[in-house]
Formats: structure tokens, C-alpha cells, sequence
């Protein structure tokens, strides 16, 4: 795959590619992996020095696939897809990486789409991930240089995600919320977390959309991303998400896993320029809820 770039000042070329987040290890893999490097049309090394208005060019070689994860051929919900990205709409109870307890997950799934669709490049690249029972929007890369590029976003928390949730509790749930708690490992579990001063720096802040009685719909956006800061968020204020029995949400109004939707997904697209926004609706069990808690309150 081949990437163009203007110089902007005289330097080396590898100096000049560092401002477009090509790292030592890109440029080492260009060097020895069938990668080329052009300046005006002319291969060249990345100590070449360029003068302003020189077209360096980039070929990056394509990868290829881990061998340890399986591919496995299963439809995708694909929102949207070009050469570098891939957003997905991910069903509840998918985890996005493999582990000791999953293995048909979404790195599976699109690693086997990958294949089927005969890309140059196979391995996955997730770029932002979802708890297994959390449904909703995913990013992946499709290449090694958009995930560099994407890392940079996250290091400086301007990817956007914004979720649904609906959550329960007795008395008053505030119209606009902020919440901020720092997250740490529960004492007695390798799983769940709680909020506690020895704990990282985690920000949270959400809008009430609807309420049905003791239930809300909220809308939530998440300024860090500390592990189940949703989750653990909520429960501290006394309102946990329904179906969240790891967290004491309630298990009786007909969703079975924790209500938590990624809805918005938001970026800025390197390759053109344009900050890139990505919307779903709710999912099945949210409206299913919702329908039979407003007939209950009629």
C-alpha cells in the first residue's frame, strides 16, 4: 500500500515521515520486509534529505495474519468500511478478543472476513473493543499504519464513544450528570472493580433521554476508559445498569445482560482529512424493555 506525502521543510526523509506517525519500526519493516521508499519517483533511503515541495513516497508491505488466531467465516453487521477501517456493529455476547473462556470472537470473525474478502493485509487491528455483553460499535484497522494513527487519537482521548444505558434505582437520578471516581481492582475478584481512592482517574458524564418510573435511559459519554467504568460508575451512584447481576443491576425486567449500547462513534479520519461520525440506534431488548415499561405505566 502506498502513501504520498509533500515536504513541508528540507530534513531527512524518516523525520519528515515522523510527523505522519511513521514510526522506527514502520520505517524497519519498510527497509527489510519488500517495502520501498520514493522521493520524486527515485527509491531512496530514510537518511535522504528532501527540500521543500519534494513527494515522498511510502510503500508499506502487507502483512501478514496471526498465525495463532483462527479465522472463522461468520456474517458481519458492517456499518461502514474503506481502505484503512472497518466499524462494525457488534452483537451482545461476542467478546472482541480471544481468551481462556472465548474464542468465537470478533477478532475471529474478522480476521475470516479478511480472507474471504482476499485483502492484502490480514491482521487485526481493534482499535476500540466492547465488554462481551456490551452491544454496538467497534473500529478496527486495516492496516498496521492506520492503527498507528489511530493510537495517537486514543493517547489523546479525541476518539468519541457514546452509549446507552438503562439503569435503575430509588430516588432521583439527576437530568445531566458527572461523574468522576477513581476505578480499582475489587479486592476479592480478578473481575469486577469498584470505586476507590487507590484507584485510576476515571470521568464519566451522561444526559437522561427517558424515564419509566424507577428505570432511565441515559446516554452516556465516557472521558476515560478505565475497565467496566460504566458499570461501576452507575453502581456507585445507587442507579447499576439492568441485567448487570456483577454490579447489582436488576435481573426481572427481561434483559439478560448488562443494557449497555455503543451508539456513537466518532473520529478524525487521517487519510481524509474529516472527522468521521458513526450513529446506531437502540438494539431489540432496549425497545423490548422499554415497550413493556411504558404499558406498565399507563
Amino acid at each position: 500500500m502506498r502513501f504520498e506525502f509533500v515536504a513541508h521543510r528540507p530534513g531527512k526523509v524518516k523525520s519528515l515521515l515522523k510527523e505522519h506517525d511513521i514510526s522506527k519500526g514502520l520505517l524497519a519493516k519498510i527497509k527489510f520486509k519488500g517495502g520501498h521508499i520514493w522521493v520524486n519517483e527515485r527509491e531512496q533511503n530514510a537518511i535522504h534529505i528532501v527540500d521543500v515541495g519534494d513527494v515522498i513516497a511510502v510503500d508499506i508491505p502487507d502483512e501478514l495474519p496471526y498465525e495463532k488466531l483462527e479465522p472463522i467465516d461468520m456474517p458481519l453487521a458492517v456499518v461502514a468500511e474503506d481502505d484503512h477501517f472497518l466499524v462494525l456493529n457488534k452483537p451482545s455476547g461476542v467478546a472482541s478478543i480471544p481468551s481462556v473462556n472465548h474464542s468465537n470472537t470478533m477478532a475471529n470473525f474478522v480476521k475470516g472476513y479478511f480472507i474471504k474478502q482476499k485483502y492484502p493485509n490480514l491482521q487485526v487491528h481493534i482499535v476500540t473493543r466492547l465488554d462481551r455483553d456490551t452491544s454496538g460499535l467497534m473500529l478496527f484497522a486495516k492496516h498496521g499504519y492506520a492503527h498507528a494513527r489511530l493510537d495517537k487519537q486514543l493517547q489523546k482521548k479525541v476518539i468519541e464513544k457514546r452509549y446507552f444505558a438503562l439503569v435503575s434505582g430509588k430516588g432521583n437520578l439527576d437530568k445531566h450528570g458527572e461523574i468522576i471516581a477513581p476505578i480499582a481492582r475489587d479486592e476479592d475478584s480478578i473481575i469486577t472493580r469498584r470505586v476507590h481512592h487507590s484507584g485510576k482517574y476515571a470521568h464519566t458524564t451522561y444526559e437522561v433521554v427517558a424515564s419509566y418510573g424507577d428505570v432511565h435511559l441515559v446516554d452516556i459519554r465516557l472521558h476515560t476508559g478505565r475497565t467496566h467504568q460504566i458499570r461501576v460508575h452507575f453502581a456507585h451512584i445507587g442507579f447499576p445498569l439492568l441485567g448487570d447481576d456483577l454490579y447489582g443491576g436488576r435481573m426481572d425486567l427481561g434483559i439478560e445482560r448488562q443494557a449497555l449500547h455503543c451508539h456513537t462513534l466518532s473520529f478524525f479520519d487521517p487519510f481524509i482529512e474529516e472527522r468521521v461520525t458513526h450513529e446506531l440506534g437502540l438494539t431489540n431488548d432496549f425497545e423490548n424493555v422499554i415497550i413493556a415499561l411504558e404499558n406498565d405505566n399507563r
